[in-house]
């Protein structure tokens, strides 16, 4: 499907805009890209607003931030607790933020149907700040999440109950946040992690995928795109076989310890992809080395749509919203 139907709220970047917006100093000039950007909405009394938002900081050295998004009746339901999804913003590292009008909005979708507080989080990008930085910003953030005093996460959020979440870039960064959370999971205590979403996760590699050649021309995400996002988020010198860009290389082997422990915690792994997607042979193949690795994962790869489908395409999420819902119930009665 042509991103051309996609949202409006969607800037599709070329890279030549890409490398146009690099400035001397190697940093990336994004205003020029007029991304939209909507504020938060803590106005409880309009009718339009199911779900309430409102930016919290983390760690202002590092300028990252969170923006919360409670379901608007959880305030007459004061001791109901909620369900908690960390949410990961895309951008393949370099471009977007949790004020993007495309993220926010699917934010606001995740907590209205999946009546949960979502906490989606500010993380640095790079190239300015390249992997493995935002992976650091990622695990800061749940670690803020488990002693935060902020006044929704307390009073509404049940921290037994926590699923990462992210989506393209996102996705990866919930992935190995989640790793490293494994290997200190007592450290995060009360917070307990049940399952971490990887929503058209944004994986690469040095060798070419049968879906990357078919799609080798795809509108939103082009081979030749996809190589220099790459080449700008990883640190310097690594090739697309890092274990960032690539953690099913060698096997997986460079993640065995992080899986081991996902395994032995009882996490559920989903991953969801789309076969109009060129990343999707990737997703496929990281799914199918979980699951022989022995973590639980669901595996949701639907025909057709575009990278990100569902975020782009809000009237298409419907599904996913239906599957992520079931998925998160059988998770805690499991």
């Amino acid at each position: 499907m042509s991103t051309e139907n996609a949202s409006s709220n969607l800037t599709v970047i070329p890279s030549d805009s890409l490398r146009a917006a690099l400035n001397p100093d190697g940093t990336l000039d994004r205003d020029r890209f007029n991304i939209p950007v909507t504020s938060a909405t803590l106005n409880p009394t309009s009718p339009a607003s199911p779900v309430l938002s409102k930016d919290v900081p983390i760690n202002p050295s590092h300028s990252t931030w969170a923006r919360i998004f409670l379901p608007t009746r959880a305030l007459s339901c004061s001791e109901e607790k909620l369900p908690v999804i960390v949410y990961y913003h895309g951008g393949a590292f370099i471009l977007y933020s949790a004020a993007s009008t495309l993220f926010h909005e699917f934010c606001v979708s995740l907590a209205r149907e999946l009546s949960a507080v979502v906490v989606s989080v500010e993380y640095r990008l790079a190239p300015e700040h390249r992997l493995p930085m935002a992976y650091d910003d990622a695990v800061e953030a749940l670690h803020w999440v488990k002693t935060a005093r902020e006044e929704w996460l307390a009073g509404h959020v049940d921290l037994s109950t926590c699923y990462l979440m992210g989506t393209n870039a996102g996705g990866n960064l919930a992935f190995f946040a989640g790793l490293r959370a494994s290997a200190s999971h007592d450290e995060l205590k009360p917070l307990k992690i049940r399952g971490v979403i990887l929503h058209h996760p944004f994986f690469g590699g040095s060798q070419r995928t049968p879906s990357e050649l078919r799609l080798v021309n795809d509108q939103m995400l082009p081979l030749a795109k996809g190589d220099f996002l790459w080449e700008l988020s990883l640190p310097l010198g690594a090739t697309r076989d890092h274990v960032c860009c690539n953690p099913i290389v060698d096997g997986g082997s460079k993640i065995s310890e992080g899986v081991d422990k996902m395994r032995s915690l009882g996490w559920r792994l989903l991953v969801a992809g789309c076969d109009g997607d060129p990343l999707f042979d990737r997703q496929v193949e990281f799914a199918q080395m979980m699951q022989e690795k022995g973590v639980s994962v669901v595996r949701v790869f639907t025909e057709g749509g575009h990278h990100v489908i569902e975020v782009t395409e809000p009237d298409r999420s419907k599904p996913l919203l239906q599957t992520l819902k079931t998925f998160m119930s059988t998770t805690v009665t499991s």
